[in-house]
Order: structure tokens, then sequence, then C-alpha cells
């Protein structure tokens, strides 16, 4: 087999001199026969490797120097990729578990179940204050101006003229903040009525006398059929039977 190798730096004659041993000069030194047969050996044995490797790449395998094979998509333990992915201590030591039993990282207060006690308010903190404990917080409901008035007004009174509740529409003005607005209820209820049937006249009627005395006042109504009749001309223009009705 080693008489027909491909690559021997020298003729066949040479090879078959016997089993005497020979020295060969190459690039100037004398080499022993049996170095040059043995790097014959080594470089063939390579090219049947890499013959292999590349007939077997599609299969998902690879061959190294050395004839071991690896799987292609597997990490060397020793390359430096799989030591970033690595959750070992770089110490030797440890068993790769997250840090403070997982109640350590951005975003983490605290171990799973674990429940905080009430903080005691400490007297001699430069920024405690004896008020502090007796004060009473409230959801401030800031007051309607006109334009809002209007615009939150206006479909309460369209649904009361469908269900014809006056409960359910004082319960939702009690929520509202109508301030110096009050007298404008009647005002916007009147003037929708204009504008709807002789039904929705008759609940409007009923629904100022349920809010009267609850919600507004006497006074409130009667600054508020003044403010009416002085805005009649405007009212004649949307329904021209105003004055009548």
């Amino acid at each position: 087999e080693l008489e027909n190798l491909s690559d021997a730096p020298f003729s066949g004659d040479e090879e078959n001199g016997g089993s005497e041993e020979r020295k060969t000069e190459i690039n100037g030194n004398w080499i022993p026969a049996t170095s040059i047969t043995e790097a014959k050996i080594n470089a063939k044995a390579k090219r049947r490797l890499r013959k292999n490797s590349s007939r077997d790449s599609g299969r998902g395998d690879s061959v190294s120097d050395n004839g071991e094979t690896l799987k292609i998509g597997v990490v060397v333990p020793t390359s430096p990729k799989g030591k970033l992915l690595d959750r070992r201590s770089r110490s030797g030591k440890g068993r790769g578990l997250p840090k403070k039993g997982g109640a350590g990282g951005k975003g983490v207060w605290g171990t799973p179940g674990q429940v905080y006690d009430v903080e005691e308010v400490d007297i001699k903190d430069p920024n405690y204050d004896d008020d502090q404990e007796n004060c009473v917080y409230e959801t401030v409901v800031l007051p309607l101006d006109e334009r809002a008035f209007e615009k939150t007004l206006t479909p309460i009174i369209q649904e009361y003229f469908e269900h014809g509740d006056t409960n359910e529409v004082s319960e939702m003005l009690k929520d509202l903040n109508l301030g110096e607005m009050k007298y404008s209820v009647p005002v916007l209820a009147v003037s929708l009525a204009l504008e709807g049937k002789a039904s929705h006249r008759e609940m409007t009627s009923k629904l100022i006398s349920d809010l009267c005395g609850t919600l507004v006042s006497k006074t409130d109504v009667e600054k508020s059929f003044d403010r009416l009749l002085k805005e009649l001309p405007e009212l004649v223009l949307d329904s021209p039977r105003a004055p009548q009705v």
C-alpha cells in the first residue's frame, strides 16, 4: 500500500531499495526514510478524514483533526461563547442557582410569598409631622364650567326621557360638582323638552319638582325660569311654539 502513494517525494526505485535504512535530502536536510513513511501515512489519513467529513457534512456531523466526530451546533466547552452562557460560578464554586434565592434582580421586590409589615412612623424622622396622622384624604371633584356642564348633563337628561327614573338622575347629579351651575339644570332640561314631545315636557316638569328642595333650591328654580324668559328669542329659532309651550 505504501508503494502506491502518489505524494512520495522520491522515485519508486528508491522505495524498493531493500530493508536498509535510506536517507533522502529535502531542502538541504537528510531525513530518514522511516520518518518520511510516517509522514505519508499521516497525510493519507488526513485526506481520508477530509473526504469523509465533506461527504457527511449534510448529516449534521463534522470530523475534527484528531478524528473525533462532533455534532454541528454543539458549542465546545472550552470556547468563549460557551462560557458566556454558562450560569456556573467562574470561581468554580456554587451550583449555578439564581442569586438571593430568586429575590435579586431588576424589577424583583422579594422572594415569592414574602409579606411586608406595615412600616411604623419614626417620630425622630426629620420629615415627621404630627398632623400627618390626623389627615383625611378625600377625592376632590372640580366644579363644572358652562361648556363642560352642557356636555355632561345633556346625555343624562336624554337618557331620563327614555327610562323616566328621577332618582337615577338625582344620584348621577350628586356625583358632579355643579357649583354655581345648579340653576342651569332646569334651564337645560326645559330647553331639551321644548325640542321633544309633549311626554318629554311632562317628564321634565316631574323632574324639576323632584329635584327642588334636594339638589336645587326654590331660588335656583326661580333664577332658571328668569333666564329662560330672557333667552326666549333664541329658543324660538329652534322651537317656534316655545312661548305658548
